[in-house]
């Protein structure tokens, strides 16, 4: 789930060249009168000597008589330095394979997800290149080809999910932890109609995304506790383990007109399927424990809509 891939133009602006802390000698440079093997004094020897032998006048150190070659060739690129940064996935191509027997559309559909590094929005895979990516990796065949469109249509579907879930992130925390507490007293279910809608803009500014990752081994915390009580409760709490897991790291706009870099972890979740045979999905959308904002945001949206629910504000409104 949530493959991007960038334009060129929207690529980073590369680092720039490190500098060593120290200045590097120039080549065939002397070294230093201070250095031992530069001295023109006689060495003292240790223990003393007392017999009348001269001391060595050479160099106790042999010098090579020659200078090793040194390669001009150039090295061969890293398999890091081969992925897209902004997605940490390798470029792949939008053409049809020589073995394909199935043609796929090669459009790419426009998400509603503002990138962070230009004044455009992200592009999903078309299906051409869904196609190639799964079967880089082995997880497809030339028989299913006809189902890829049907998969970057739910893949699509799901990413927009995440960001609106992201979006109701923001919505509630980006402008400080007090208005944001004020915010969840209003109940979830309140505002989760807002959400979907999108009726409420975030006040602060729109999120934008600006990179993520995919880490689907890497089980998250909350997801290895579900796990465990899953384990020991197994007719109350027991479910599958997530398929996918992404951290997505959004630009958020504060109040006071400063932008600030939140991680948030996204947990994939399949559910029974509906009784017309339709997938069901649950994504499970929170910003990841990286400092105690994080923490008091999550713990605020909780409280917020235990206490909502449990002062009868519910019935009242």
């Amino acid at each position: 789930m949530g493959w991007f891939w960038s334009d060129p133009s929207g690529q980073p602006v590369a680092a720039a060249k490190a500098v060593a802390p120290h200045p590097l000698p120039s080549e065939g440079a002397a070294p230093p009168p201070g250095c031992p093997m530069h001295a023109a004094s006689k060495p003292t020897s240790f223990p003393p000597q007392t017999g009348s032998s001269p001391p060595p006048q050479s160099c106790p150190v042999k010098q090579s008589s020659s200078t090793p070659p040194t390669s001009n060739q150039p090295s061969a690129p890293s398999t890091l330095s081969k992925l897209n940064p902004l997605n940490y996935m390798p470029k792949l191509s939008n053409t049809r394979g020589a073995d394909q027997t199935y043609s796929l559309p090669t459009n790419r559909e426009l998400s509603s997800i503002p990138r962070g590094d230009a004044d455009s929005n992200w592009e999903y895979p078309s299906p051409q290149q869904m196609y190639n990516a799964m079967l880089r990796k082995g997880g497809i065949d030339d028989s299913q080809t006809d189902a890829v469109e049907s998969m970057v249509a739910v893949h699509n579907y799901l990413n927009e999910g995440a960001w609106a879930e992201i979006r109701g992130w923001e919505k509630r925390f980006s402008n400080g932890l007090g208005k944001g507490w004020r915010t969840c007293l209003q109940g979830e279910q309140t505002l989760l109609e807002e959400d979907e809608t999108r009726s409420v803009a975030v006040e602060s500014g729109e999120p934008k995304l600006l990179r993520f990752m995919g880490r689907p081994r890497d089980l998250t915390p909350k997801a290895q506790v579900l796990q465990w009580m899953g384990w020991a409760w197994p007719t109350k709490y027991a479910t599958e383990p997530p398929f996918d897991r992404h951290d997505w790291f959004v630009l958020r706009h504060t109040a006071r007109g400063k932008t600030k870099e939140v991680r948030y972890v996204i947990d994939y979740y399949s559910a029974p399927p509906e009784p017309t045979g339709e997938p069901v999905f649950y994504l499970d959308v929170r910003p990841a424990i990286d400092g105690p904002t994080a923490a008091c945001e999550r713990m605020m949206r909780w409280g917020g809509d235990v206490w909502f629910r449990a002062s009868g504000a519910a019935a009242r409104s």
